[in-house]
C-alpha cells in the first residue's frame, strides 16, 4: 500500500492524526523491504528535508504500537521494521543482510498444534514467529528497495 490517499484512511482508521510526515513515513516504510529507522529517516528527508531522526523513530513508535508495522530485529542486533502485520515469518541471510517474508499457514497450523499438546509448564504462548536464518541463492547484497 503506498497510494496517499489509502495511507491517510489506514491511518484514520487507527485514530491517528493525519500529517505529512506520518503519511511520509509510512509511505517510505510501506515501499521498502524491512527497513531500519535510518533507511527511512534517509529516504523521507528527500521530501522533507527539515525532519529529524527523533520525529521519524517516534512516528515508527506510533505505528507499531497502532499496529501499522512491528519490529523485526536480526541477528546481528539491527532493528528493522515491517509493514506487513498480518501473521508470518521471516526469512534471513545474515551474510547479505536479507530479509523476506514467509508465509505458510501450514506451518502456523504445524506449530498451533504442537503447542497445544506441549504446552512449556508456567507459560502461556501468545504468538509464535520465527526469523529462519540461512543464505540465499543469489548472495550478493540486494537493496532492500521493493
Amino acid at each position: 500500500m503506498t497510494d496517499t490517499k489509502e495511507i491517510m484512511q489506514k491511518l484514520t482508521g487507527k485514530g491517528l492524526k493525519v500529517t505529512p510526515q506520518r503519511v511520509a513515513v509510512y509511505e517510505a516504510l510501506a515501499t521498502t523491504y524491512h527497513p531500519t529507522a535510518d533507511e527511512i529517516y534517509r529516504k523521507v528527508l528527500e521530501n522533507l528535508p527539515g525532519l529529524s531522526f527523533t520525529t521519524v523513530y517516534n512516528i515508527l513508535d506510533v505505528l507499531v504500537t497502532k499496529d501499522m508495522a512491528q519490529r523485526v530485529k536480526t541477528e546481528s542486533d539491527i532493528m528493522r521494521y515491517d509493514a506487513v502485520t498480518d501473521h508470518h515469518h521471516h526469512l534471513y541471510c545474515a551474510s547479505s543482510d536479507r530479509m523476506e517474508d514467509y508465509f505458510d499457514p501450514e506451518l502456523d497450523e504445524l506449530l498451533q498444534n504442537y503447542f497445544e499438546h506441549k504446552q512449556p509448564n508456567g507459560f502461556k504462548i501468545t504468538d509464535i514467529k520465527l526469523q529462519i536464518m540461512g543464505q540465499f541463492e543469489a548472495t550478493e547484497k540486494k537493496p532492500h528497495n521493493k
